[in-house]
């Protein structure tokens, strides 16, 4: 059996599901400020009915991590960046702990400066003045070569102890500096707590008497085992919005052109499907507004959910970007968006009547409960309409939605909207009507997020660059170097072999051996180096992966 938790930013939910049935599912309210004992009241009341011995594996969609980036509460880091030469240093501001060092790594990884020790020691006694107990090194190409920042770390541990050290080459081995650099900073600032909430949970999972895998949904729809997690926090970001992909994946009729909307009490995050296939930021995850190397879907959140507030102030009907309590049809105070949809459609959802009283209160003399909730109706729709349509804009710059274009020779055209979260039945219905097309909500739409994390599989990417001339290959994850044994004779095929071997390693390490069989090269470059007439050299760049999916034990949901 297979156990998928999310945490939502209203609710948490959670399922039991075995050879393509949902067992069981549950729903709790999210405690923001404890997530831990979230997750496990829901995973509690799974447990219930179920013989623990036959849980094989659980998946956990969690906030933890956003959360921290949002609010700013991370613990303090410097941010310690060897550039080298290009753009001036303040092109790499990231925080205000960022400190800039002397020294220089080329494209090849040749060392053009070293490092000034000298330097190093005044910036860290100005970290320590400043009560910082954690820093980030990140050299650009240290990808290449990584020296400089074991150096400085070296350097650090020797001389400044109390300082815990995270390197930019174990984060990314991807070239762009300012990515590297971005998400390696906020990989430090977020270890110490989300190993605190990892620890946590290993505590109650032993106390429940659980042996079985336990994962973390990814921002890529995959997953990453919940131990291995504890090097790379990042990689958890956005795995909310990565669940409702995913759910919709494993509900929606296969090969279609959909979005997907997961409208939940407080926000909504809308993705593209093409051709039942989801859509990947070109760019990496964008936090706080920068870039990262977290692979991720391309989707976008926004502030309104089925629990959104309304107002009425001198005659003008707002819907608010936050939530006060819930909609009032299921006991809340105050009229919200599902008030308004319940009363305009009798959607009979919760106590209707509940709804029309919040309504007319609100209303007031000004204006009817009708005219309230039409209005509201109106807002709603529009502002989902007008941010899908901004989206797509969006989205076709996306090289992959170009070359969706070419393959296809078509553009895209939109077949469905897919309905996945509590407040979807809601709303839904009358946004695909207002835009002519089809719509589907699932009979397991509420709890869609819980049921993509619990059928999601293991991923994992392998990058290798190797120059023939310096003698020197590099791989990621890990931040391997090493030199060539044969040089000349190396071929594109000796890369693949390379890169492959590598993939079953990191795979084995991570405990998804099983799943290496299934990958497939997604990038293979080879350029030729000239010196005069001759060729000196060559430079190979070959990726793998194991692609995101559905696990093998996942046979489709019955309805």
């Amino acid at each position: 059996m297979l156990i998928g938790i999310d945490v939502g930013g209203t609710y948490t939910d959670g399922v039991v599901f075995d050879r393509g049935e949902v067992i069981t599912t549950t729903k709790v309210p999210t405690n923001d400020n404890d997530i831990k004992s979230t997750v496990l009241q829901v995973l509690d009341k799974l447990l219930l009915q179920q013989d623990k011995s036959d849980i094989t594996r659980i998946v956990l969609s969690t906030t933890v991590v956003t959360n921290l980036l949002a609010t700013g509460k991370g613990e303090r880091t410097a941010l310690l960046l060897i550039p080298g030469y290009g753009l001036p240093a303040n092109a790499y501001d990231i925080s205000d702990d960022t400190f800039f060092l002397k020294g220089g790594i080329d494209f090849r990884g040749r060392e053009l400066e070293p490092l000034d020790e000298k330097e190093l020691g005044e910036v860290c006694d100005k970290i320590m003045a400043a009560g910082i107990k954690r820093v980030a090194i990140v050299s650009k190409f240290g990808n290449r070569n990584d020296n400089l920042e074991k150096q400085a770390r070296d350097y650090i541990k020797k001389h400044y102890p109390q300082l815990s050290v995270t390197m930019g080459s174990q984060i990314s081995g991807k070239l762009n500096f300012p990515r590297r650099a971005t998400t390696s900073y906020y990989t430090a600032i977020t270890s110490e707590e989300w190993n605190c909430f990892v620890d946590e949970i290993d505590r109650a999972l032993t106390e429940r008497g659980l042996d079985c895998e336990v994962h973390i949904l990814k921002a890529d729809g995959g997953t990453l085992a919940l131990q291995v997690s504890r090097d790379m926090p990042c990689e958890t970001v956005f795995s909310g919005p990565a669940a409702s992909t995913m759910g919709a994946l494993a509900l929606a009729e296969a090969g279609m052109n959909a979005v997907v909307l997961d409208i939940g009490g407080t926000t909504t995050d809308i993705a593209l499907l093409l051709d039942g296939m989801p859509l990947y930021a070109s760019k990496g995850a964008s936090i706080n507004q920068r870039y990262t190397h977290v692979n991720a879907f391309a989707v976008r959140s926004i502030a309104l959910g089925g629990d959104s507030s309304i107002s009425v102030n001198a005659g003008q009907v707002e819907v608010e970007n936050y939530r006060r309590d819930v909609a009032a049809c299921f006991g809340g105070k105050s009229a919200t968006v599902t008030d308004a949809f319940n009363c305009k459609f009798n959607l009979n959802i919760g106590n209707p009547e509940f709804s029309a009283a919040a309504l007319e209160q609100l209303a007031g003399s000004g204006m009817s409960k009708d005219e309230l909730s039409t209005t509201v109706v109106t807002i709603v729709i529009n502002r989902l309409q007008d941010v899908i349509t901004d989206m797509f804009k969006e989205w076709e710059n996306e090289p992959a939605y170009k070359v969706w274009e070419v393959i296809n020779k078509r553009k895209f055209t939109l077949e469905q909207i897919i309905g996945i979260g509590a407040a979807s039945r809601a709303i839904i219905p009358q946004l695909a009507e207002t835009m002519q097309v089809n719509h589907l909500i699932h009979q397991y739409a509420d709890v869609a997020n819980a049921l993509g994390a619990a059928v999601a599989r293991p991923t994992l990417v392998v990058n290798l660059h190797v120059d023939t001339q310096t003698k020197i290959y590099t791989l990621d994850p890990g931040g391997v170097r090493g030199t060539l044994d044969n040089p000349r004779n190396f071929q594109l095929e000796n890369a693949r072999q390379m890169a492959k071997k590598h993939l079953q390693e990191v795979g084995k390490e991570r405990g998804m051996a099983s799943y290496t069989d299934e990958s497939s090269f997604f990038m293979e470059e080879q350029f030729n180096m000239i010196g005069g007439w001759d060729r000196t050299g060559k430079l190979f760049d070959v990726g793998i992966q194991v692609t995101p999916g559905f696990i093998e034990e996942f046979k489709g949901v019955k309805i």
